[in-house]
């Protein structure tokens, strides 16, 4: 298994892996969106995508979004995405992408890594495992436009 930040060679797999993405979060497929948005990604460079490949498949991905702190005045990045394909969770996929986006992080000298998820997603687990703190301390509000 490799670890490697994606290329517009990927795109074909990336979309896919989105698209299975979304549709685990509940939305519909549309394997094109999920093409344009992730070439978007790659074109603009505004955000780091990390894949992880046996041979030539593409089994998962991470997609981390820069952001800052400024009460400590540091870069960090949002782990907005991680998924592995579900023939394959379990198998230290997801902990591979992790361990990665951590090592990606040290070497750029960010703040961390802050991400969200479900209160019954089992990868809580994990992400406790490899250092990851639950933030009980604040509360997390949303505007929808």
């Amino acid at each position: 298994m490799t670890v490697r930040e994606a290329s517009r060679a990927d795109l074909p797999q990336l979309a896919e892996l989105m698209d299975a993405y979304r549709v685990f979060y509940g939305a519909d497929s549309d394997v094109e969106k999920a093409r344009v948005f992730m070439h978007e990604r790659l074109i603009k460079q505004d955000s780091v995508i990390f894949v992880i490949q046996n041979d030539h498949a593409l089994l998962g991905f991470t997609q981390l979004y820069p952001s800052f702190s400024s009460v400590s005045l540091r870069p960090l990045y949002i782990l907005n995405d991680l998924f592995v394909t579900p023939g394959k969770r379990g198998t230290g996929l997801g902990e591979a992408l992790l361990r990665h986006a951590q090592g990606f992080c040290r070497e750029k000298g960010a703040k961390g890594l802050a991400l969200e998820t479900a209160t019954d997603n089992p990868a809580q687990k994990l992400y406790e495992r490899l250092g990851w703190k639950k933030d009980a301390g604040v509360f997390h509000y949303f505007w929808t436009s």
